[in-house]
């Protein structure tokens, strides 16, 4: 079972932390003991939780910055006595942490209700949406300090809260103050500003992620993190989807839709029905709204169009890369054909590459007959044509 009203909430957890504890935040991969010497960088803004007691032989501090100690916690001078499992006497460096990007994907985790379900390796979300979006609710976990680079093409980051150090900030007055304590220009630098809303999607359609101006930001964090290049695709010609950094094995759909449509309804059917099913354990699926943009004879950029684009890919390999999620492809296209209109869906086109064919649109839909679009181009053909012809009898065009 599903939980509808649940599942529209989406909550994004930032995984770094600059906490004291934490292993890898030391150069030389574990907590500082009684006989270090614990070196902090003179210039590094930073601000540190520390949430037990420590013994040091000496530290150097940083000019700017904080530590957060929780009940209990503190530094102690070491008394030289013996401590089992620590006599190097090292000198141990906490590690750089300006280097963690807002938007890099890599670093976020997204909680819902559809990973508890069970849902959570079947649905994903393409790389501009694995970032926080406008209409999220952004979680940095209790006990845990941080430090985040908000670098933006954009001026404002909007997003609907923020939890940090377990109090929930929903309100842009809650916000306001909060960037006005100490700690928020130790946890967050760049150019970029972030903004708390309190409000969700008020569009049961779908709301775009709206983190576009980003992508490439978003799209060289991945490429440049070890490991996280885009995969080696098998099939031939492969799809782009929009807000994807990688090109992909498999399925797209986009579908055009009227005031009727519900995105978070249509995305339960599609699992309910469809996805679910044995034959589909290996497919994978996105949904959401995204714009298209739209261009004058090809060339000049006119606007941008709302659609929904569905993405399907799966686990098979060889010749059968995409090949299941072609043909979940083709039950929705059926689904669209006998029930677009009642879900509130006008067409669908889909496009398909796999490791036998070619990529291509290889099927659509579509419930009306004639679209606007199509009157539009009928009408600027006849206006071009009785403009030649006009000319051609002026004697000023041959």
């Amino acid at each position: 079972l599903l939980l509808p009203a649940a599942a529209t909430a989406v909550y994004k957890q930032w995984i770094p932390n600059t906490n004291f504890e934490t292993a890898s935040n030391w150069d030389e991969g574990r907590v500082p003991c009684a006989s270090d010497v614990v070196h902090f960088e003179k210039n590094k803004v930073v601000s540190v939780f520390v949430g037990s007691p420590h013994a040091l032989t000496d530290m150097y501090l940083p000019l700017n910055g904080e530590f957060v100690l929780a009940s209990g916690a503190g530094f102690a001078a070491f008394d030289g006595s013996w401590d089992p499992g620590c006599d190097s006497g090292a000198t141990v460096r906490f590690a750089d942490a300006e280097q963690h990007a807002w938007f890099d994907p890599t670093l976020w985790q997204a909680l819902s209700p559809g990973r508890e379900l069970g849902l959570g390796r079947r649905i994903f979300s393409v790389d501009e949406e694995r970032v926080p979006c406008r209409y999220d609710d952004v979680i940095f976990q209790p006990e845990t300090s941080f430090r985040v680079n908000v670098d933006s093409s954009q001026r404002v980051i909007h997003l609907r809260s923020i939890s940090l150090m377990g109090q929930e900030l929903s309100s842009p007055e809650a916000w306001a103050g909060y960037l006005r304590g100490p700690s928020a220009p130790l946890q967050f630098h760049g150019n970029g500003t972030l903004q708390v809303t309190g409000t969700g999607c008020p569009d049961k359609s779908g709301c775009a992620c709206g983190n576009a101006l980003d992508g490439h930001r978003i799209c060289a964090a991945l490429r440049g993190a070890p490991g996280r290049q885009c995969p080696v695709v098998t099939c031939r010609s492969p799809l782009q989807p929009l807000g994807h950094c990688c090109q992909v094995c498999g399925a797209t759909i986009n579908l055009d839709f009227t005031p009727d449509f519900d995105l978070q309804k249509y995305q339960d059917r599609l699992v309910q029905a469809l996805l679910s099913q044995p034959k589909y354990a290996g497919v994978r699926m996105a949904i959401s709204k995204v714009h298209k943009a739209q261009t004058f004879l090809g060339i000049l950029p006119q606007s941008s169009t709302p659609l929904i684009q569905i993405v399907l890919i799966d686990d098979e390999a060889g010749a059968q890369t995409g090949t299941a999620a072609e043909q979940l492809a083709t039950d929705i296209m059926d689904d669209i054909a006998q029930h677009g209109e009642a879900l509130g869906i006008s067409s669908g086109k889909m496009e398909v590459a796999t490791g036998s064919t070619f990529s291509g649109q290889v099927g659509s839909h579509a419930l009306s007959r004639i679209t606007a679009g199509t009157v539009l181009g009928l009408l600027f053909s006849i206006l071009l044509l009785g403009g030649i012809l006009f000319l051609h009898r002026k004697g000023k065009l041959r």
